[in-house]
Parts: C-alpha cells; structure tokens; sequence
C-alpha cells in the first residue's frame, strides 16, 4: 500500500483508509463483530487511516473503532466534531470543545486524538478567528495531536486552507464531484495542508452494483434523505439524481480496465489525482474492505480514460452539481 504524507501533521498514512460510518448508523445495521472483522479486513490490506466521528450512531462507531485500535499501534484515526448542536455559529466554543473533545477521547479511549476536523460546519466559522484559536488551545493542552475541516462546499475549504495551523480538508471527491479539482487541490498542495477524499463512491453509486429497481432499508441515508430531509443533500449520491447517476455509471463502466471492479476503477480515479493524501471509502464487510484496498494495486489509469470520465461528468453531471458545491 502506498503512504503519502500529511505535511503539517508529521505523520503519513495509507492512500485508501476506511470510512468508519458505516460501522455506526445511517446505512442499515452493522454488528460490531462484522465491524471489527471490517476493520481487521482493511487494516491486514494495509490500510493505516480510520475515519470517523463522534455523531456516527451517537458514539458507536467511535467506540467500535476504539475497541478495535487499543492494541494496535501505527494507526491513525480521524475524527470529527460540532454536530452535537443545532448548526449555529454561536455553537463552535472552546468549551464545547473540550465537551465534545472529552467525550470522543472517553469513545475512542485515547488521551490525545490523532486528528479532529470540525464536521461540515456553518460557512461563517471558517472566517472566525476565535473557532480556530480555540482549536489551537486544544492542541496546546493535549487534547488533539492536529485538526482540520471537513466541508460541503469549495469555497469554505479554501478559506480553511489560508488558516496556518489546520492539517486537512476533507471534501467530496470522485468522478461526480470534479470541482475540488480546479483550485482546492492545487491550494492545499501548495500549503501543505492534507485532502482526504470522502464519499468517493457516490454513497455506492460508483460501485456498479445498482440498478432502477435497487431499494435501501428505511434507516438507509440512502432512502430518507435524497432530497436532504436530514442533512445536506450533497452528502447522498453526491447530490446527483440516481436516475441520471445509473446513466452515467452505464457509460463509465466500458471505460474499467480488466480484472478490475467498478468501485475499484472509481476509487483509482481518485488516487490519481494530484494533491489527494487518502481516500476514505466506507465498508460493511471484510470482503468490501479488501476491495477497496486493492483499488490502490491498480496501475495508474491513462489520460485517456480520464479525459473520457471528465466527458461524461461534462454531459451528465456538471449541470446537478457543480455550481450548488
């Protein structure tokens, strides 16, 4: 498995990591004995990144993860805070914080977390300075090694890029969300500032593995919130219609080098692209984790393919999402 670093965190980590909200909530349930057998899948692939956060089944996939790492060392895990609240700036204090920090440590079982990223924030607490003073008090007192951001839309990232002391971005990246691609990735390369890639199946759109008649459990993501009844809808097939996602897998899916699966080519897309430090795809199973891990073993694709993937998210996709994120 290829490591790339994070620069400003002094540490490297795996290009594919694992997703851990699968193993919490939203996507139908996982036991926590298939969550560790998951997580071990992924971990004997090589993979050395865990994402999670601390509103993932109200703590359970923190948990599980924790658990699971104790044992473990060379790991690094992500988490993330500021959910916990109603979405108001007034909300992103020091003191809660350190609430929502010590709750996560307690989760996690840790005295200092790896990496916490402020989970999809209000657009006005990038440009707070007193948001970003508070996190570098948590730093200094221990509770966090680093932070980051993680975001809905292009220009909050680059706002969070100019900060000097954030690590990474995390930020929706594959072939139906090409935007970050224009001026996020060459930012944050430049800074060196770490992307991490979320969502790069489309909520298993880019898998291959759906068609019209494919229905989701009622406590599915994938079922209650395509319209963003829940949260936004951007973070649900990566706001594309499914209908019109089905399409564009159809034209992708001649385009996936042999031996290879679908997810694996759609995840290798990511990989490829400059500036990106880990990919996060999310698993239910063992087998699904391995997958993902193996996308990392293909060769790079050829700039041909490439220019024919941009082609199809030209056609199809552009005019859904690429001016709402």
């Amino acid at each position: 498995m290829e490591n790339r670093d994070f620069r400003r965190m002094g540490r490297s980590a795996s290009v594919v990591g694992l997703g851990a909200w699968q193993l919490g909530a939203d996507w139908g349930q996982v036991s926590e004995a298939d969550a560790h057998a998951t997580l071990q899948a992924a971990v004997d692939a090589g993979v050395t990144f865990i994402d999670t956060a601390d509103v993932y089944g109200d703590g359970r996939s923190e948990q599980i993860v924790g658990s699971f790492v104790k044992d473990k060392p060379g790991l690094t895990v992500a988490t993330k805070m500021g959910r916990r609240l109603p979405q108001e700036p007034a909300n992103y204090t020091l003191d809660n914080f350190r609430a929502w920090t010590d709750r996560s440590r307690a989760n996690l079982g840790v005295e200092t977390l790896d990496l916490v990223q402020l989970h999809c924030p209000p657009t006005p607490v990038f440009s707070s300075d007193e948001v970003f003073d508070a996190l570098d008090t948590l730093v200094q007192e221990k509770r966090i090694a680093a932070y980051g951001v993680s975001v809905e839309k292009v220009e909050e990232a680059l706002t969070a890029i100019a900060r000097p002391g954030l690590a990474s971005v995390q930020i929706i990246l594959n072939a139906f969300r090409l935007k970050p691609l224009e001026r996020v990735l060459p930012a944050a390369a430049e800074a060196g500032v770490g992307i991490i890639a979320r969502v790069p199946l489309a909520s298993g759109l880019l898998s291959g593995r759906y068609d019209e008649s494919t229905t989701f459990a009622a406590d599915d993501h994938r079922n209650y919130n395509r319209h963003g009844e829940s949260f936004d809808v951007g973070e649900t097939f990566s706001g594309v219609d499914f209908r019109v996602g089905l399409e564009a897998v159809s034209r992708l899916r001649p385009l996936v080098p042999a031996g290879a699966t679908m997810a694996q080519f759609a995840i290798r897309w990511i990989i490829d692209q400059p500036g990106v430090t880990v990919v996060i795809p999310g698993a239910r199973n063992p087998e699904q984790a391995r997958a993902n891990a193996a996308a990392a073993d293909l060769a790079p694709l050829t700039p041909e393919t490439r220019e024919m993937i941009t082609a199809v998210y030209d056609e199809l996709i552009r005019p859904q999402v690429h001016d709402k994120w």
